[in-house]
């Protein structure tokens, strides 16, 4: 069964190398992530479509303890929640992105660490649908080698 993206218009999917989708001012040419209705630094509404860089470098990082509130939504409960790692990757000059990371283990990260975009699975729903999600992944283990 295919899967689908947990939100339309965040990510390339399906794609053999996804990409996030974001916003460039046509104005200013300041970039965001989402794709904003209007740019934030000079108010026009001319946003256009913007493929982000997939590799960047870490820029700070912490791990989620505990099970986020709503509206997370993964399914998980009390007793199947695992931590997992929430960081901001650089993107080339263009922009810092906020997102969940492969790697809990905060000795296994470090500030300007090379990553790499990748797509996990975040759920799977009532009708058995896997529901994915974007993650960034050390450079070194984007193929699965040495992730926790």
């Amino acid at each position: 069964m295919p899967s689908v993206p947990f939100a339309d218009d965040v990510f390339t999917w399906p794609a053999d190398e996804p990409q996030l989708i974001g916003g460039r001012c046509a104005g200013c040419g300041s970039v965001a992530f989402p794709q904003p209705p209007s740019c934030a630094r000079c108010g026009s509404v001319e946003v256009e479509r913007h493929l982000l860089p997939r590799q960047g470098t870490l820029w700070t990082f912490t791990t989620q303890g505990f099970l986020p509130k709503e509206p997370y939504a993964s399914g998980e409960t009390m007793e199947t929640f695992r931590p997992f790692g929430v960081g901001i990757v650089q993107l080339g000059d263009e922009v810092r992105v906020e997102s969940r990371l492969t790697v809990a283990d905060p000795e296994a990260l470090d500030f300007g660490m090379a990553m790499e975009l990748v797509v996990v699975p975040f759920r799977t729903d009532d009708d058995g649908t896997e529901v994915v999600t974007y993650a960034f992944a050390p450079v070194e283990s984007a193929n699965g080698e040495g992730q926790s």
